[in-house]
């Protein structure tokens, strides 16, 4: 236990909210959107073949996440190491991304291997960014201060996607002069991303404090501390038993979203004709529904609690991808696409309040390691899925249909989550009120 209470500190949510602001305009423009649909209709040889490729690029992502979070959260926790994996892990991505800009058709391999290294990345930076959330988050403002990160991330997804549509998409002549003849003005996006990023990251690492202090490098003995944390963890499974219980939820039902968010833009693309220039208003619409719904449904979840946030939310999805699938109208389409922007913002950001409302003391970066690994151990599953039936009917309908199967387990399992048991195993105490220059 700590010796006093979460303290609301105004300038640090404001500065770790704005980290998300920064790093959603990757997986928006890069993983969801531009370039994932560059990819497979500017880099690969067709759509079907650009398809399976980049769910073999967020299968290897998502193995090599699931195997590496839980241990280096584990490392983090013992040296006091959080803000500098962070920091390590922003400017890998970083740097990959402006890398992104350089392969050009028939470059696959390159193109899929810099992406893979990017996503990585990524992923690792939000298992360190994440576990800041019970730190600076009071137990009863969690679920709202979650959502506040998830709003201005969806914000930060939106604006940087307008700048990519009227610098470099939109234009006759795409600002700096990137010639369209090479696809470059649509490869400039990578650059326009990394600059986000590595601008917005800034204030969280200026502002937001660890609370322990980083202890002097000593490989071994790190190790070996983090080795015990992790046994004694396992240990303790049942002690710890709604973590569980929700990760193993989580496990099932965040891959659904996985899918979704990698494919979204390309299944827009390949069985309803949408244009790059007509992706990135889908894009921009997703953006504020999902703004709009992590910001409203954060008040909710403080209220009504995270597992029915989150139940809300499945029961949601579900029949908004079912009518995705069926419909071939393209107005139900958009009605379908904006209801899972509106739920999968909330989907998300409950997920990582009410894991934090269960977290123990001194084992943030740990539980939140397991959370990525949760979300990544099995994300293989679906994009593997939609891939093979992608290509094995030659229909992206029946690829896409797999996400439906995620959702409906995932709310079934989360049902055995018993909020109040594992917020009173965590033993975290309410917050103090914010003082008047907080």
């Amino acid at each position: 236990m700590p010796p006093s209470p979460t303290v609301y500190d105004r300038r640090a949510v404001v500065a770790w909210s704005v980290y998300d602001f920064a790093n959603s305009a990757f997986t928006t423009l890069v993983v969801t959107f531009i370039y994932a649909t560059f990819f497979t209709v500017g880099i690969a040889a067709d759509k079907v073949e650009g398809t399976a490729l980049w769910s073999l690029g967020v299968t290897i992502t998502g193995l090599v996440v699931a195997l590496l979070s839980p241990y280096a959260g584990a490392i983090a926790d013992r040296g006091g190491y959080r803000k500098r994996f962070l920091l390590i892990s922003t400017v890998v991505c970083v740097a990959a991304t402006v890398l992104l800009y350089f392969p050009v058709q028939g470059q696959t391999r390159l193109a899929l291997t810099i992406f893979v290294v990017a996503n990585i990345a990524f992923e690792m930076a939000n298992v360190f960014y994440n576990a800041f959330l019970p730190d600076i988050a009071p137990p009863d403002r969690i679920g709202r201060i979650s959502g506040y990160g998830w709003a201005l991330g969806y914000l930060g997804g939106l604006l940087c996607m307008v700048a990519a549509l009227f610098a470099f998409v939109n234009p006759e002549t795409p600002l700096f002069g990137f010639p369209k003849e090479t696809d470059a003005h649509i490869r400039a996006t990578n650059l326009l991303v990394a600059a986000w990023f590595a601008l917005f990251s800034i204030p969280l690492f200026l502002f937001v404090k660890e609370r322990k202090k980083p202890r002097p490098l000593d490989g071994k003995r790190l190790i070996a501390a983090a080795n015990r944390q992790l046994a004694a963890t396992f240990r303790e499974i049942r002690k710890f038993r709604q973590v569980f219980r929700l990760l193993l939820a989580r496990l099932i039902y965040n891959d659904g979203l996985i899918t979704i968010f990698a494919f979204g833009g390309i299944y827009a693309a390949g069985t309803f004709g949408f244009t790059t220039r007509e992706i990135i208003i889908f894009g921009i619409a997703l953006n504020v529904a999902a703004g709009l719904g992590a910001y409203a449904f954060g008040f909710i979840d403080d209220r009504f609690g995270g597992k029915t946030t989150i139940l809300i939310s499945l029961v949601g999805l579900a029949g908004a991808s079912l009518l995705a699938v069926l419909t071939t109208s393209r107005l139900l389409f958009w009605v379908a696409a904006v209801l899972i922007g509106l739920l999968a913002g909330p989907n998300q950001s409950a997920s990582r309040s009410l894991l934090g409302r269960f977290v123990p003391y001194d084992m943030e970066n740990e539980f939140y390691g397991f959370f990525a690994f949760s979300g990544k151990m099995t994300a293989f599953l679906g994009p593997f899925l939609l891939g093979r039936l992608t290509t094995l009917f030659d229909s992206q309908r029946f690829g896409v249909a797999t996400v439906l199967l995620f959702f409906v387990v995932g709310a079934i399992l989360l049902l055995r989550v018993d909020e109040k048991e594992g917020i009173a195993v965590a033993g975290r105490r309410r917050g103090l009120p914010a003082s008047k220059d907080a």
